[in-house]
């Protein structure tokens, strides 16, 4: 049980810091200099937590089957585009729609199995 939390940790530490970095290349565009303030510690945050996320990963993948483990990381491909939607407004058209629902069933059929 442990093992798929921290696996869960490891896919919102993923989603948190892709939507870190969208906000550090929205602030670079800004500030127009990629040393501002802001720029450097959005970015900075966001290795910061990779950095941590893929640690986290090697324990996790020191306990389980990569095989076993891997469909979690398949829910950043829906987190990310939903955070995405949330935090920055961003469209998406129906056919992404419709692709992201197969990604989450593919998700439900493998770690079911």
């Amino acid at each position: 049980m442990w093992v798929q939390l921290v696996a869960i940790f490891c896919v919102v530490g993923i989603v948190i810091g892709q939507l870190l970095f969208k906000l550090g290349a929205n602030a670079w565009a800004s500030s127009g200099s990629f040393f501002s303030i802001k720029t450097l510690t959005v970015l900075a945050t966001a290795m910061a937590l990779y950095g941590l996320t893929s640690l986290a990963w090697v324990w996790v993948l020191q306990k389980a089957d990569l095989g076993k483990v891997y469909p979690y990381m398949a829910l950043a491909f829906i987190l990310v585009p939903l955070g995405s939607y949330l935090l920055f407004a961003e469209k998406f058209q129906s056919q992404y729609i419709i692709g992201v629902c197969f990604i989450a069933i593919g998700i439900v059929l493998t770690v079911k199995s």
